[in-house]
């Protein structure tokens, strides 16, 4: 596995390291950080050359701060300075041409602890990449695990709705880790059905096929767990969840997402803000 760790000299790029620190132990991933520096266009003036070379200089100093912290994990990464437009295609450019698996963000640092605030960047990332984006939540550095030890997939029942489940039973089977699969109910859905009772049923369903699924593609998981949370709302149901933070949580794409690509749906949305566990999103199909 390779990672593509995107960093920022600040407490989103610290975020953004301690997950994929933990990715890199849990997977035995290469690791390769990449800093980007704004490109300053020439305007005839000496002064501009120069400060690109401090800008420059800067980015190596920093830079080192995050490859240092690898090191005393004991993984070997690899320091990259660009110098680019814009940050997120620098990255997404970079992943790409070194056939990445992974690109690792953190969010934005606003509010309390705990859960997604998606920044610039990763917006950028969840609605364009090719690439699996995995972002931190917010204060991921202040207690990171020193490994993974499960992964969740956020399966839908909907038809025509992406389903991680494959891609979650894949990076599952690296590790030798156990599967949750989660199916989220609530009131907001029941113009689907007469009634609660009825989706909800529908909604098992479509956990315990998943559950068949799993079972047949992962037959040497130490445990598959299925399991249906409901509430009024898709966040009240969220909260009948429990989340550690060696937890990784695997959502899909939205059905509008162009193949391949990444396309942050309104739900999965939801799910990030009402997460605290580190999630992965998938490119569609």
């Amino acid at each position: 596995m390779h990672l593509t760790v995107g960093y920022l000299a600040t407490p989103t790029g610290d975020d953004g390291v301690a997950l994929a620190v933990a990715l890199a132990r849990t997977f035995g991933a290469e690791v390769d950080v990449v800093l980007v520096i704004r490109h300053e266009l020439p305007d005839g003036s000496p002064g501009r050359a120069q400060y690109q070379e401090l800008l420059l200089e800067r980015g190596n100093r920093w830079i080192a701060g995050a490859v240092a912290a690898f090191e005393a994990a004991g993984i070997a990464a690899t320091p990259n300075v660009l110098v680019g437009e814009s940050f997120a295609e620098s990255l997404l450019s970079f992943a790409e041409e070194h056939n990445s698996d992974l690109i690792v963000v953190g969010g934005a640092r606003d509010g309390f602890f705990g859960g997604h605030v998606i920044g610039p960047v990763s917006s950028a990332l969840l609605h364009s990449s090719t690439i699996p984006v995995a972002l931190a939540p917010r204060g991921y550095a202040e207690d990171p695990p020193p490994s993974l030890a499960a992964v969740t997939a956020a399966v839908p029942t909907k038809p025509g709705d992406d389903n991680p489940l494959p891609f979650a039973i894949k990076l599952a089977g690296v590790a030798g880790l156990p599967i949750r699969m989660v199916s989220l109910v609530s009131a907001e859905n029941l113009a689907e059905a007469e009634n609660i009772a009825e989706l909800r049923a529908l909604q098992i369903t479509a956990a315990e096929e998943n559950l068949d699924v799993a079972a047949r593609a992962l037959p040497t998981a130490p445990d598959i767990e299925s399991l249906v949370a409901e509430g009024m709302t898709l966040e009240s149901a969220l909260k009948k969840l429990t989340w550690s933070q060696a937890d990784v949580l695997v959502v899909g794409s939205s059905r509008f997402a162009a193949p391949r690509r990444i396309f942050l749906g309104s739900t999965a949305a939801r799910i990030l803000a009402g997460t605290d566990a580190p999630v992965i999103v998938i490119p569609r199909d």
